[in-house]
């Protein structure tokens, strides 16, 4: 089994890690810190390479789904929930509580909001795209600011529209 491994990419919200294998994405987190941001220059598996290009589309409104394989570890229940997220439209959000309408169980809100805050494969699984029943923005992991952000890039991209929030 291949060795997990991991380069930066200075994206226009802040620094991505991204790890993998030559099979797999296995994370897409965001870093807050000045830490080195070299990865691996020895050698980096083209998956990671793909991956980053992809990112780099995204950003530049030229990509709306990601064709990458993914692996991350997590419960059954994460595992639904990460589906769940992955099937949702660019542009387009749900709430926490049409997450868990999905999962056929109305009282599972938080547990449903704790599985979408476990996932480490920001944007391409696009847990940015839950928000609050009232519309609100609540809860990312990388930051509020980073969830206008994306979800603002989305809608002018899909729609044309410029402010969402």
């Amino acid at each position: 089994m291949a060795a997990t491994q991991s380069t930066y990419y200075h994206s226009p919200v802040g620094l991505l890690k991204i790890s993998g294998t030559d099979e797999y994405i296995s994370e897409v987190t965001f870093h807050d810190t000045t830490q080195k941001a070299e990865g691996n220059k020895k050698h980096i598996p083209p998956m990671l390479i793909n991956c980053v290009e992809q990112l780099i589309q995204y950003f530049n409104g030229e990509r709306r789904i990601f064709d990458l394989p993914l692996n991350q570890p997590g419960t059954p229940f994460q595992q639904e929930i990460w589906n769940y997220l992955a099937a949702i439209p660019y542009g387009k959000t749900i709430s926490y509580l049409e997450l868990a309408r999905r999962t056929g169980d109305t009282k599972a809100t938080r547990a449903v909001a704790n599985a979408n805050g476990k996932n480490n494969i920001a944007i391409i699984i696009p847990c940015h795209r839950v928000i609050g029943s009232n519309r609100d923005l609540v809860g990312y992991a990388g930051g509020l600011w980073r969830k206008k952000w994306l979800l603002e890039l989305e809608a002018k991209v899909a729609h044309g529209v410029q402010t969402l929030f």
